[in-house]
């Protein structure tokens, strides 16, 4: 069906980051809406084979995006290309953003996460980004 209600989404929950994520696929592209608590949020991390982008809904969070680092919040649109290194530290939470990701895959937002070599050192730069 190709409309649906967010409220009627089944929700997925990653435990041991307390993520809760609603999602839907379709035949090119997939799409969520996901919520990070103040210490959720993923290691820095690329994408080699799905673009990305992100609508911030509330919250707020510092994102490093390949070199650059700043503070994203509500309305800020994000667009992550492939193989792009980006991360965030959320400091305003619930932190909820909308994403598509392409191509859709499996559906799984999580499908093409990989960790980045440098994960450590992107992860002290948004500790120390104010």
């Amino acid at each position: 069906m190709p409309f649906y209600k967010i409220s009627e989404m089944d929700k997925q929950v990653v435990s041991a980051r307390k993520v809760e994520m609603k999602t839907v696929a379709g035949e090119l592209m997939k799409a969520g809406v996901v919520t990070y608590p103040l210490d959720g949020a993923p290691l820095p991390h690329f994408h080699p084979n799905e673009e990305q982008f992100v609508l911030v809904m509330s919250g707020k969070a510092n994102m490093v995006l390949g070199d650059e680092t700043r503070v994203i919040g509500p309305g800020d649109l994000v667009h992550i290309p492939r193989n792009a290194r980006h991360g965030i530290r959320v400091v305003e939470a619930p932190y909820v953003f909308f994403t598509v990701k392409s191509p859709a895959g499996d559906g799984d937002l999580n499908q093409d996460y990989n960790l980045n070599v440098d994960a450590e050192n992107m992860k002290q730069r948004l500790q120390a980004h104010r």
